[in-house]
């Protein structure tokens, strides 16, 4: 049996969009034996129509209260994957929590990027870039009411924007936020450029020097963090949901706060101390520790030897046994 593309993504992404969660899909397919995959069905968050024939795995990229999660409300529904795999211990705990799932049930696969190759990065003394990328519901606007004020005070920093939904294929969800858009364009120290593909976005990270991503969302895992970290920026950020799992410490994080107009005061708080210190020998070598964290832990390479094991082991289980029509998991673990 022939698998392609479309199949590993089963039950449809939104083929328009490129994402987290389309990346990492075909990040995975173009990295695994094709012979390999052709045993399983791995269903990205989206649950549609299910094969009978195949040992299914559900990857969760969503929050447990996503709709598409809702069908795991009813306990007997557990039994319709072999496993269900979590990109942070965090997502996993909110699953078992919410539905019930068994912990034995349950896997937690972290995300995974390419390493940002080694880089030269431009003067900071002359002028110390700022960047955001991700989409605009995640607290651009927090960042830049901050910023504004910090460039009241620092001629020397620069913020660059890349954000938009229409990365994700929905255009239209842009429109709240056409006017802090049009913010951006107009100040002069400050620069937005939409959504861009994930190459031109990496190469545009060897230029920056601090990530700024004042998160309000509760992630369950963060890509932007991940390659802000192989990109060696100095990563601002809330300790919002999975994000202290993804920074491993490396970063400079600061206590979430639910008030806005408290969350930007801290926010504000931190970006002046990365200013001041951005060139310090403690900083700078705190950079160089956290981009060979990154580069190890995070780098695909790894990643896809630990799925490749993860499903031969899932072989193992089942192995020597078809799935019979109507019996949904029966584990051989003799």
């Amino acid at each position: 049996m022939e698998i392609t593309a479309g199949e590993l993504l089963t039950n449809e992404l939104t083929t328009e969009a490129m994402g987290g969660t389309e990346l990492l899909a075909h990040g995975l397919f173009n990295r695994l034996d094709k012979k390999l995959l052709e045993n399983f069905q791995i269903v990205c968050s989206r649950k549609r129509d299910l094969r009978e024939d195949l040992i299914r795995i559900f990857w969760a990229h969503d929050l447990p209260g996503d709709p598409e999660s809702e069908f795991l409300k009813d306990p007997v529904n557990h039994k319709l994957f072999h496993r269900y795999v979590f990109v942070s211990n965090w997502q996993m705990q909110q699953y078992i929590s919410t539905y019930g799932i068994p912990w034995n049930r349950c896997v937690v696969i972290q995300n995974a990027v390419e390493p940002i190759e080694d880089h030269k990065k431009p003067s900071s003394e002359e002028l110390l870039n700022f960047v955001y990328f991700s989409t605009p519901h995640r607290g651009l606007d927090v960042l830049v009411s901050v910023f504004s004020k910090l460039a009241e005070k620092h001629s020397n920093i620069h913020l660059n924007v890349y954000s938009s939904f229409s990365l994700y294929g929905w255009p239209q969800r842009d429109e709240p936020f056409e006017g802090l858009f049009e913010h951006i364009k107009k100040h002069p120290q400050m620069s937005y450029y939409g959504a861009v593909s994930n190459e031109e976005m990496r190469e545009a990270l060897k230029y920056q020097h601090v990530l700024a991503y004042p998160s309000t969302w509760a992630e369950t895992s963060c890509l932007t963090l991940m390659e802000a970290m192989s990109a060696k920026l100095l990563c601002l950020h809330s300790n919002l949901a999975a994000l202290p799992e993804t920074a491993a410490n490396m970063t400079m994080m600061y206590q979430f706060n639910e008030d806005k107009q408290g969350h930007a005061q801290t926010f504000y708080n931190i970006c002046e101390t990365a200013i001041e210190h951005f060139d310090d020998s403690n900083t700078q070598g705190r950079l160089d520790s956290m981009k060979a964290y990154a580069d190890t832990f995070y780098a695909w390479d790894q990643r896809a030897k630990q799925w490749g094991a993860f499903l031969e082991s899932m072989l193992e289980i089942v192995q020597d046994r078809a799935i019979p029509e109507g019996e949904v998991l029966v584990f051989n673990t003799a």
